[in-house]
């Protein structure tokens, strides 16, 4: 088809597809075909098949408004400054800082980065990283962590598949999918996100932390974050 339409084939064919489930809007001629209040998706349907389905309207958009929390910055200075990316770089500030532990209210541990595995019905998928934690109680908990630069936009595609494997693969751990985007002035935003009753991505709990020398943190912040207890 590429040759028909005499349009060069990109090295990496792969990356389309991804690009367009992932990154990039789709062209202008289906996007003009969506009737109002919903849009097309490039969905997994099985091990190298995929389809468009028309669905409601569900974006994972930071709060603005939201209250930044600041946080001391405990990422040592090598890792800081040897990331190759921005996924790379905010990965490895949400597992020195510990977020997931913050965020969640419970003990976490990195299990694996990049896992790449498949979903019956989907296909393969990647997590960007995935973690085990456990509370007081005892409970424990499979924690499927989404990470996007400032640039790109957090997936509900990415957050279904990540939270399908979690119930397929570890069925008996409690699964709470996690995701993490850069924001401008060196802030981070957490989301805790669950499928509701039907099978649209919500977000449960949205927090913005920002890294910074511990002497930033002042007297009147620590005051203010005593409020909030």
């Amino acid at each position: 088809m590429a040759t028909k339409l005499k349009i060069a084939i990109p090295s990496n064919l792969g990356d389309v597809l991804y690009s367009f489930r992932y990154r990039n809007p789709l062209p202008q001629k289906i996007l003009a075909t969506q009737p109002p209040g919903k849009e097309w998706l490039i969905e997994g349907a099985g091990r190298a098949k995929y389809e468009f389905r028309l669905v409601p309207v569900n974006r994972i958009t930071p709060n603005q408004n939201l209250v930044t929390t600041k946080i001391p910055d405990a990422t040592p200075e090598i890792i800081a400054s040897s990331s190759l990316s921005d996924e790379q770089a905010l990965l490895a500030k949400v597992r020195y800082n510990r977020l997931i532990d913050i965020f969640l209210g419970i003990t976490a541990y990195s299990l694996q980065n990049h896992l790449r595995t498949t979903v019956k019905g989907t296909g393969q998928i990647e997590i960007d990283e995935v973690y085990v934690g456990i509370d007081k109680h005892g409970c424990q908990y499979i924690i499927p962590v989404q990470a996007k630069g400032g640039t790109d936009q957090l997936s509900t595609v990415q957050a279904k598949q990540d939270i399908a494997c979690c119930a397929e693969k570890f069925p008996e751990l409690v699964c709470r999918a996690i995701s993490a985007q850069f924001l401008t002035d060196s802030r981070i935003a957490m989301f805790e996100l669950c499928l509701d009753g039907q099978g649209l991505v919500r977000t449960v709990e949205e927090r913005h932390y920002r890294l910074v020398p511990a002497e930033l943190i002042d007297s009147a912040d620590r005051e203010a974050y005593r409020r909030r207890v």
